[in-house]
């Protein structure tokens, strides 16, 4: 019964990870500057990989910046989205009664408009004469001198937020919607009053579903290039997504690209075992 998962990861995941390897591992046509992939790892070349690697950080560190900078606009951006996320799929899940199908639907709906139209409103709100240096002008008494999308940090870190708010909310709904209601209202029946209940009772059942979330939250952030190139376009907020996409379309930079993507891959990883640990406990417990 297992096979379908096993041969849909094997297609979709493991086999295009490989393909990734032998292209960051492989060699480079001296004349068209395209990638040869290596297929046998015995023959994999590292020079690229390290290329990258001694880029990142001492005196050639010219990477480095933008993978902090990216950690922490993810960081950032992502704890926007769960102070956003988690009181609107509570009250959703919770306390929204028969409105509950109503709001779900609205909380759906930014996925029916193209991210990147959603961005283009972003761009006309916030630029020179748009509509927000127009609130600030107060009706034509003040002039602002605000240049909103020349590479300010809090926009692109905005800007990730606005996007990625909508796959927070979802997976929190659906955690906080399952919640056992007996246990909940054991905890009040116990004396327990409604912020102390909230504390010790709702939040430590939701940690697997916060985890969960904020994963599927941050992740596609970390490879994301258009949004800081839609509301910034200035090297001051480039990130590793930013990195990959330039070293695409650069010839014979194709293995650096790759590399790059090896390296979001491994920061991934630690958060995902810390989700498997976490959603594994309750299970150590019941055994």
């Amino acid at each position: 019964m297992a096979a379908p998962g096993i041969f849909w990861l094997a297609a979709f995941f493991i086999f295009p990870l490989y393909v990734v390897l032998c292209i960051v591992f492989g060699q480079i046509d001296p004349l068209f500057r395209t990638p040869i992939p290596v297929w046998n790892p015995l023959q994999w070349d590292p020079t690229q990989f390290n290329y990258v690697l001694t880029h990142i950080v001492g005196e050639n560190g010219v990477y480095g910046p933008a993978i902090l900078r990216t950690f922490i606009y993810v960081f950032v951006a992502s704890c926007l989205c769960l102070l956003i996320a988690f009181p609107v799929s509570y009250y959703v899940a919770r306390l929204s009664g028969k409105r509950k199908g109503l709001l779900l639907a609205l909380l759906i709906a930014p996925f029916w408009i193209s991210y990147m139209m959603r961005m283009f409103a972003w761009v006309n709100l916030l630029q020179d004469d748009g509509l927000f240096n127009k609130v600030l002008s107060f009706g034509g008494l003040l002039h602002p001198d605000v240049k909103w999308l020349t590479g300010q940090p809090a926009v692109v870190v905005l800007g990730l937020a606005y996007g990625y708010v909508p796959y927070m909310i979802l997976p929190l709904y659906a955690g906080l919607d399952r919640l056992s209601q007996p246990m909940l209202e054991a905890s009040r029946d116990l004396g327990a009053a409604r912020l102390s209940s909230f504390w010790r009772v709702t939040l430590p059942l939701c940690r697997p579903t916060i985890v969960a979330a904020v994963l599927l939250t941050c992740l596609p952030m970390l490879g994301d290039y258009f949004t800081s190139d839609m509301l910034s376009a200035s090297p001051k907020t480039t990130m590793v997504g930013n990195l990959i996409n330039d070293s695409v379309q650069s010839p014979g930079q194709t293995g650096q690209a790759g590399a790059f993507v090896m390296l979001v891959f491994i920061a991934a990883l630690i958060p995902m075992l810390y989700y498997i640990r976490v959603t594994s406990r309750p299970d150590e417990v019941s055994t």
